[in-house]
């Protein structure tokens, strides 16, 4: 197929003003120019923002890129030299982010535009040459019900203590999940929130909370100093921004243990597969006095995905499992049955708990998705096939 340029479609009840603002802006970018002293970069993230794309591509020897409503389309103007590549990135790049790339061809970091919006940004060579992704965030955080989360999910800003995990690949909003329920903790409560990111994806302005946020290789420079000295800053709830090995979930466990509140990130796709997962980290020795910890102090397990929604306005919507520690999921893990977790989801609605089918089943029922997206994303795509057949047979759930 041909490559297509990016000609913006106008919303059927935009103006021609909204029109002419984007044909105006993609004109601008046929010759990308920054404004005199301003790096080059900016441009091409500034076009992002004002379109409300999601992802902005780099890559050597071929034209940029930008995700735009789902889908990757190249900007006009002629492919950029590897040379030029360099030259856009090298400019806003400090000295560790250029050695982690030399030594590692990779670097992720995080860019604040100005006020405005903040990008996560991984730079990696491919083929000898530098790629880039960048995607935006937005500076604005949401709340759950913008977000389009269950109403139960409100619990896990609830408690004092423990461990709460949000599971799920990269890109499934696991993150802007998290920044709702520090921000709702933020105006609720008085106390004081620490996070540890790498890099920080949200500015949080304080409210109720003081809130002090590090960034590796930019406050500290790695994770296991900011974790060292994590104790000492007398949190309250803390964030660990990603559980990436045995130190980082140690140190997460040893704090939800110690009665603060903590949440951290794991990519992993269901509850049981977490838990497996984060032991997985650890020595085989050290597994079942850890896995007797967790039975005490993890509150609940979050795994989400982002799908393509068709109701007006909405660009995706998240599908959720919900898995709070009540007693029973507590002597599961205890026993070692974590796969057998799925049935106490399914069990305990009423308690807030749901399972993706069940999330999926709403989604469709509330016309957020399309049964075929939702058939996609099933992990038991017959199962979520009788649940909708209870529905639009006029019986109701078949969950009663």
């Amino acid at each position: 197929m041909a490559e297509t340029e990016l000609e913006l479609q106008k919303e059927q009840t935009a103006g021609e003003e909204a029109g002419m603002k984007e044909s105006a802006a993609q004109e601008s970018l046929a010759a990308p120019a920054a404004a005199k002293g301003e790096p080059k970069l900016h441009k091409y993230l500034k076009y992002v923002v004002e379109l409300k794309a999601s992802d902005l591509h780099f890559k050597s020897n071929a034209r940029v890129h930008i995700r735009h409503k789902g889908d990757l389309k190249p900007l006009k103007g002629p492919p950029l030299s590897a040379k030029e590549v360099e030259d856009i990135w090298f400019e806003v790049m400090n000295d560790h982010q250029r050695r982690q790339l030399l030594e590692k061809g990779a670097s992720d970091f995080a860019y604040q535009l100005g006020d405005s919006d903040r990008f996560r940004v991984n730079i990696f060579r491919q083929r000898g040459v530098l790629s880039v992704a960048a995607r935006r965030v937005n500076k604005d955080i949401l709340n759950f019900d913008q977000l389009h989360l269950p109403q139960s999910i409100y619990k896990i800003t609830e408690w004092h203590q423990g461990l709460v995990l949000l599971a799920g690949i990269t890109g499934s909003g696991k993150s802007t999940t998290i920044a709702a329920a520090l921000d709702y903790i933020n105006a609720h409560r008085a106390c004081h929130i620490v996070t540890v990111e790498d890099p920080i994806e949200y500015l949080f302005t304080d409210k109720k909370a003081l809130v002090n946020q590090r960034e590796v290789h930019v406050d500290v420079d790695s994770f296991p100093d900011a974790l060292k000295y994590l104790m000492r800053e007398d949190p309250d709830v803390v964030l660990i921004g990603e559980m990436r090995d045995e130190e980082t979930f140690m140190a997460a466990l040893n704090a939800a243990e110690t009665g603060h509140l903590v949440f951290g990130t794991v990519h992993a796709s269901s509850s049981s597969q977490t838990i497996n997962r984060v032991l997985d980290l650890l020595p085989e020795g050290s597994r079942d006095l850890v896995r007797q910890t967790l039975v005490f102090n993890l509150q609940a397990i979050i795994c989400q995905k982002l799908l393509p929604s068709i109701k007006p306005g909405i660009g995706r919507v998240p599908a959720v499992e919900i898995m709070f520690a009540n007693s029973a999921v507590r002597k599961l893990i205890d026993e070692k049955r974590d796969d057998e977790i799925s049935k106490v989801i399914r069990a305990s609605y009423e308690e807030g708990m749901m399972d993706f089918n069940e999330c999926l089943r709403r989604l469709v029922e509330e016309e957020y998705v399309t049964t075929e997206v939702a058939y996609a994303a099933s992990p038991n795509p017959q199962e979520l096939k009788m649940r909708l057949k209870g529905i639009s047979s006029g019986t109701g759930s078949i969950l009663g």
